[in-house]
């Protein structure tokens, strides 16, 4: 075989390499091809949820399970057949579900996703750039799953018993700049956003029992008023 053919083999060769490699690429289902799911969902079919968040997911606090939980049992209780991939942790932060969560949650393929984040981030006082990063860039990650995704901004919890009244002021406001970037990002990728600070701030001084024996996370009672919160934006979600 002379020099010219070897390389019309050589061209042909690589040509047919690439033609395989895009068919594979075009006819191989993305992750987040998720239509004939949301379609099922639509028409009144199983739910599949994925949570993502810290200890408030986790439901730390309470005997009978954070709002995650509750908010699943409102689901079940009208779509039977629905499962949950809870990946929340205790002391989460922006930078642990970007680390350790998103993967999981998407491996799922949910049909719901649900995201409360940041608190832990105010805590371990995060630049609130960090924050906007970290934070925009779960929504980008999330995104792929084509599904609903319902965001809980950062409650009220300068008002916990555990924080000194002295520090309270502080503490509110820097919940509030954070709470700034997560309704700007909100109203960007257009997600489903539940104002759990307006929810806490208003209700929380008349009801210390929201709180649990820790003073910092929520009670049973507290959880339960949370998921009542969310649930109307949730059955939103889901063409409930």
């Amino acid at each position: 075989m002379n020099e010219k053919q070897n390389r019309a083999l050589y061209f042909y060769i690589l040509h047919s390499a690439f033609c395989i490699v895009l068919c594979i690429a075009c006819t191989s289902p993305s992750r987040g091809g998720n239509e004939e799911k949301m379609k099922e969902v639509a028409k009144g079919g199983a739910v599949i949820y994925s949570a993502l968040g810290d200890s408030t997911g986790v439901g730390v606090g309470a005997r009978e399970g954070g709002y995650v939980a509750r908010l699943f049992a409102r689901i079940r209780r009208e779509r039977p057949d629905s499962s949950l991939t809870n990946v929340c942790v205790s002391g989460a932060t922006t930078a642990d579900v970007l680390r350790s969560q998103i993967e999981t949650a998407l491996a799922a393929r949910p049909t719901l996703i649900t995201l409360g984040i940041g608190i832990n981030d105010v805590g371990h006082q995060m630049n609130v750039e960090t924050f906007t990063r970290n934070y925009e860039t779960i929504i980008k990650r999330l995104k792929e799953a084509n599904a609903p995704i319902v965001v809980t901004n950062i409650p009220d919890v300068s008002l916990a018993p555990v924080v000194p009244p002295a520090a309270r002021d502080e503490a509110r406001r820097r919940i509030m700049l954070f709470n700034e970037r997560i309704n700007e990002i909100a109203s960007r990728y257009n997600l489903l956003l539940v104002d759990a600070f307006k929810a806490t701030h208003e209700i929380i001084p008349s009801h210390p029992d929201f709180f649990s024996n820790d003073g910092f996370h929520p009670s049973d009672k507290g959880y339960e008023y949370w998921a009542e919160e969310m649930w109307p934006t949730v059955k939103k979600a889901i063409g409930e």
